[in-house]
């Protein structure tokens, strides 16, 4: 339920800025304008987050080390690129709600998917299929159609989606586990977005790790809208596996290196199936060549090349500022604003306006996917001519976010002004 407290003015925003104790860290961040210098409303971080000004330094370290040092950069850099990635871990982990060990910062999101189902998706004659939610973002579902079909099952038998009732928007968790009723010898794993990219709905995590676990399946989580946004406690949640991206809400820029959980409960398994590397062989004998593979106990165990040193300190640079403001206090900020912007648009008049995002803030990061009646993708153009960086999806969707580091209540409060002169 919305605040009475709330006000549909401008002056109440620039009074929830002043009381904001992460105000400061808007301006930690580069910040686009438009061709007149002004700057624009950015709600789009759940696409691509904005660059943090640390980031420059933090890259130019490295390149100022390459330059000086050369090869040995790997040993005598400032920070030495050899266990570069150790330098992340602490403060990811943190994030997500694991312990160290249990993380690292590996390849991209696909990729790290396709290693976590190499390991925990094994099917058997009478147990292999997966259970995915029927709106999951197209690269999940590709990854998953394709490893059902490298071991011998076809989709339209093998893959079953969890889907919304006739005429809703959202997943219910009953209807799962009547799929695991029904289904639940014949399931190998379950892998569900965390926080569904279209409708932003937030799934319980927990409740699902239990389900899944108590028939016997192996669960896995894609974090790629919910690392940075939620918080998905994933030690005590206690999948067996997670994966996400860090160019969304952890700020690392387009494309760079993605993040991989494995429960500690596997951190010692050397005889769980994997695809090996070099980078995820013991590090006393890494560099005599010629041992048998021995996998670094942890997710480390999972790492298969050295990693780019370049894009992990365009995310180092992003954890830096997540640590120094807290994931608690940019979660309360997070389901603050996102209040607010839902309490504006529902002060909107007329019925144009359907925001399909759960109300509960427990089931919603910080996107609110806003359905708009008899529209097209025409008012989503006329919306960004008018300064709003937000996120267009078909049929009729407009997605918003309003990530806590860097985005004010005026912030929200310009869009759904602007919004409201189109429609």
């Amino acid at each position: 339920m919305q605040t009475t407290q709330h006000k549909n003015t401008l002056e109440f925003a620039k009074e929830q800025d002043q009381k904001d104790p992460l105000k400061r860290f808007r301006n930690q961040f580069h910040i686009p304008k438009d061709k007149n210098g002004e700057e624009q409303v950015y709600l789009c971080g759940n696409s691509l987050g904005l660059q943090p000004k640390l980031t420059q330094e933090y890259i130019l370290q490295e390149l100022e080390d390459w330059s000086n040092l050369g090869v040995e950069g790997h040993t005598e850099a400032k920070n030495p690129w050899m266990p570069y990635h150790e330098f992340l871990t602490d403060k990811m982990a943190k994030i997500v709600g694991a312990k160290p060990s249990e993380v690292v910062m590996m390849n991209t999101l696909s990729v790290n998917l396709h290693l976590m189902m190499v390991s925990f998706y094994r099917p058997s004659i009478g147990r292999y299929k997966i259970v995915i939610e029927s709106d999951a973002f197209p690269s999940d579902k590709y990854a998953v159609e394709s490893q059902l079909k490298f071991h011998g099952h076809q989709p339209k038998d093998a893959l079953i989606e969890w889907k919304p009732r006739e005429g809703e928007e959202l997943c219910r968790y009953e209807d799962l586990e009547n799929i695991m009723e029904e289904q639940g010898d014949d399931i190998a794993l379950l892998l569900i977005g965390s926080t569904n990219y279209y409708t932003g709905q937030s799934f319980p995590l927990k409740k699902i790790t239990e389900l899944g676990h108590r028939h016997g399946a192996k669960v896995g989580f894609d974090l790629a809208h919910g690392a940075g946004n939620i918080q998905p406690n994933l030690h005590e949640t206690g999948p067996d596996f997670a994966v996400w991206c860090s160019y969304k809400y952890l700020n690392s820029g387009p494309g760079s290196v993605g993040g991989c959980f494995v429960h500690e409960r596997h951190a010692n398994n050397k005889d769980l199936k994997r695809f090996t590397g070099w980078w995820g062989h013991n590090k006393q004998t890494r560099f005599n060549m010629r041992h048998e593979f021995d996998p670094i106990p942890g997710a480390e165990g999972w790492q298969l090349s050295n990693p780019p040193i370049l894009s992990l300190a365009a995310i180092r640079a992003s954890l830096a500022i997540f640590d120094e403001a807290g994931f608690e206090n940019i979660r309360a900020k997070s389901v603050k604003i996102t209040n607010y912007l839902e309490y504006l648009l529902e002060e909107i008049e007329g019925d144009q306006i359907e925001i399909i995002t759960p109300k509960n803030p427990e089931e919603r990061g910080c996107q609110l996917s806003i359905k708009v009646q008899h529209a097209n993708k025409a008012l989503f153009d006329k919306l960004m001519a008018a300064g709003v960086i937000a996120d267009w999806r078909e049929p009729n969707v407009i997605r918003v976010a309003p990530a806590p580091l860097y985005n004010s209540f005026e912030n929200v409060y310009k869009m759904v002004e602007r919004l409201k002169a189109l429609l």
